[in-house]
């Protein structure tokens, strides 16, 4: 799997007049900022989606899961030979190729509302693999424009408008999916006429993609280049593999997404719950935009701490606040358990950004390669909400809130294990 995507660290080179690095920098964080928003807002919009097909098909929640599992399932499929891809045609041309291939997936979602439940799985299966071959460009992108001791906090600002698109995107899908589909239910039309609701939203989205990508091919950045070192210490074997903290960092990532998005796909489920709120679906739909909005504000608030506080320890903080806040939403009822639930987004916030960078840490030329494991690892997303749902059909929707819980403790031992891996001085 390692000599799949063999890649070289990537550094910034300005060409240009000295001094002018600094603002080119700032351009290009800007612009790759609103990749990061882009794709928070289509990925949160399979939390509503997960509720609508399961209601329009009839489906249980293992098979309703396949949403996500299809969706992250790319990541693992896509991630080395985007890593690949990226390093032939450029940083830049491959941001591009993901918003164009992402924006195709979208317009898949039109066919998909007449062709039943397969041919929204394989929508969501091309959408994401366009938005994994930008994570692949964006990550190391963010990483080295700026010095790699505050390169967890570069991440956790970019990641925190990611957050802005995955907070407005459950309220937006809401409104113009559920309400439309509650709408036709109540008016007696049929599974394929509830189903087309999505036509819209996901037609408007290609049409933004489109956009962005062009504008994005237009603009003046600076180069992404491969760098044999990038004079960090690299490990005496030859393998990728023989880095320990990148191996745990990988499951680390892997654990994150899958808890995060596995929280996020059951909440409408979750807060209807008679002994929760009882809400109906589209009513639940805005309180996980305050999930993910706790996630948006928090990142913000990282930027500024991680500047002064070790990343290991901020993420170990965060670990356990999440582990105590989903067994009271596992063991409790009514607002309490709705509230702890939601406000583990907040606790969410700096987790990918930090343990991205931590498991990146010292891989010198292995950092383009490292790269495309950790994206691979977002698999995650995929297989814990399948799991979790398996646990829902068994034990009840409640209860299967402990696997998100487990998740959690292991983040919280890698980062007390490395909580000393950065100074901050």
């Amino acid at each position: 799997m390692a000599n799949m995507a063999t890649g070289a660290a990537p550094v910034a080179r300005q060409d240009g007049p000295p001094g002018t690095q600094q603002g080119s920098n700032t351009g290009a964080l800007v612009i790759v900022t609103i990749l990061f928003f882009m794709w928070g807002l289509i990925t949160s919009l399979n939390d509503v989606l997960i509720p609508h097909l399961k209601a329009v098909y009839t489906l249980t929640y293992v098979q309703a899961m396949l949403v996500q599992f299809c969706f992250f399932g790319a990541y693992a499929i896509v991630s080395l030979p985007a890593g690949v891809l990226i390093r032939r045609i450029g940083y830049q041309k491959g941001a591009v190729t993901g918003l164009l291939v992402a924006a195709g997936g979208c317009t898949l979602f039109y066919p998909a509302a007449s062709g039943g439940y397969g041919m929204f799985l394989l929508a969501l299966f091309v959408l994401a693999s366009g938005i994994t071959v930008l994570q692949v460009a964006a990550n190391p992108y963010v990483a080295v424009l700026g010095p790699a001791r505050t390169a967890s906090s570069r991440l956790t600002l970019t990641q925190a408008f990611n957050s802005l698109g995955t907070t407005i995107g459950p309220a937006v899908g809401g409104v113009l999916i559920l309400s439309a589909a509650g709408a036709a239910a109540v008016a007696g039309t049929d599974a394929a006429a509830e189903a087309a609701s999505v036509r819209g939203p996901y037609l408007m989205l290609a049409g933004l993609l489109v956009v962005l990508a062009v504008m994005f091919l237009a603009a003046k950045l600076p180069t992404i280049v491969a760098s044999d070192d990038d004079g960090a210490p690299v490990a005496a074997g030859g393998s990728v593999l023989a880095h320990r903290h990148l191996v745990l960092g990988a499951i680390g990532i892997f654990l994150y997404v899958g808890a995060e998005v596995s929280i996020g796909s059951f909440l409408i489920n979750f807060i209807g719950e008679p002994q929760i709120a009882g809400l109906a679906h589209a009513d639940a739909a805005h309180y996980v935009s305050i999930y993910w909005g706790g996630a948006m504000v928090g990142r913000f608030i990282g930027f500024a701490v991680m500047r002064v506080v070790s990343p290991g320890k901020t993420l170990a903080f965060n670990s356990v606040a999440a582990i105590v806040l989903v067994l009271i939403g596992t063991f409790a009822q009514g607002d309490i358990a709705m509230w702890a639930i939601l406000a583990v987004g907040l606790c969410n916030s700096i987790m990918f950004p930090t343990i991205f960078s931590m498991a990146l840490h010292g891989l010198g030329k292995h950092t383009g390669q490292g790269s495309g494991i950790l994206c691979m690892a977002i698999v995650g997303g995929a297989l814990v909400p399948f799991a979790q749902g398996a646990l829902a059909d068994s034990l009840g929707v409640q209860i299967s809130f402990l696997l998100p819980a487990a998740c959690y403790a292991f983040i919280l031992y890698f980062g007390a294990r490395y909580a000393s891996m950065y100074s901050t001085k």
